[in-house]
């Protein structure tokens, strides 16, 4: 296998390497099929085996991850893939290297690149332009792709399925919400409400990108910014921390603000049933109590396991082992 793999070809390396900078870059029929692929390997119904054999895998994080990191160098190593990491200050980016060059050189020694940044995706988008090496984003300042892709597959797993389910959101919307509304949105009749503090809500081309995505899927996405009347009846409620990694708040009574969206117990008054995610880290007694993190309803910690099955899958697409052309919509 090693051996088959370290012949291949630049042609044949650069026919089958396949990014994801964005939810934007999958089609419907490979977003549902990497999540229901992500469900098999999670119930072992799918076998690993060693289908990445004899391919190399770096990891270039610029922030701090525990999750998405560990995730994919698990996977990619349950795989059967090398793993290279490479921290930021260790590239010579540091030094004043273009990023133009630095994708080059690594385009032509690594077969995928696992990268999270400060930034925009610019500079995931250059890399990704070189042929033969596949780029995933795992996360910049704008979406945080895979982490949806964990959480639309952990929601198909408890549930059965993703079609007409009801989620509230409530905190920042940062990269995790804007890149959840991006899934939600896509599945039929799902229903979407985020609750953001004031100035603290998706930003506008996120919103707009979703709320478009939607009206062609049957999904409705809103978004509000208090927590009045909030719905009954929901199947979720979704949290993530108020200190998104890498970023800091433009004043200093911005708890003050955040303040009345902690997620409590009482949400669940109207809604027993409901679920509870966050993506993680969390900070007991901020965004979510104790009582409902660690509480009978918290399916957090399946949600984070997940992350791993979700990056096999990821990775998988990625290298075109596994096409998903016919797979079915969010049902």
């Amino acid at each position: 296998m090693i051996g088959t793999r370290a012949r291949e070809t630049l042609h044949d390396r650069q026919s089958t390497a396949r990014s994801l900078i964005s939810l934007d870059d999958l089609s419907d029929a490979e977003l549902f099929g990497i999540v229901q692929r992500s469900v098999a390997f999670a119930e072992h119904r799918a076998n690993p085996g060693n289908s990445m054999g004899g391919l190399v895998a770096g990891m270039y994080f610029s922030r701090p991850s525990t999750r998405t990191r560990t995730s994919f160098a698990a996977g990619a190593l349950r795989l059967g893939a090398g793993v290279l990491t490479l921290g930021p200050a260790e590239l010579q980016l540091s030094t004043g290297e273009t990023i133009e060059d630095t994708g080059r050189v690594l385009a032509g020694m690594l077969d995928i690149l696992i990268a999270r940044t400060a930034g925009d995706p610019a500079m995931l988008r250059d890399w990704a332009r070189h042929g033969g090496m596949s780029v995933i984003n795992a996360m910049t300042a704008d979406e945080h792709p895979t982490q949806a892709i964990a959480d639309l597959a952990t929601l198909s797993q408890h549930f059965g399925g993703l079609a007409g389910l009801r989620i509230l959101y409530v905190g920042e919307g940062n990269n995790t919400a804007a890149a959840l509304a991006l899934g939600l949105s896509r599945c039929p009749g799902v229903s979407f409400e985020l609750r953001t503090p004031p100035g603290y809500g998706l930003s506008a081309k996120a919103l707009k990108r979703a709320v478009a995505s939607a009206s062609r899927s049957g999904a409705i996405v809103t978004e509000e910014h208090d927590m009045s009347e909030l719905p009954a009846d929901l199947d979720v409620i979704y949290t993530t921390q108020w200190q998104t990694t890498g970023t800091t708040k433009p004043t200093a009574d911005w708890r003050d603000t955040f303040a009345p969206f902690q997620v409590r117990q009482s949400l669940w008054r109207r809604s027993p049933r409901a679920v509870f995610m966050h993506d993680l880290p969390a900070h007991r007694g901020d965004e979510v109590t104790a009582e409902v993190l660690d509480g009978p309803a918290s399916i957090a910690f399946t949600q984070a396991h997940n992350k791993m099955y979700s990056a096999m899958a990821v990775l998988e697409w990625s290298r075109g082992l596994q096409s998903f052309d016919n797979q079915g919509a969010g049902q």
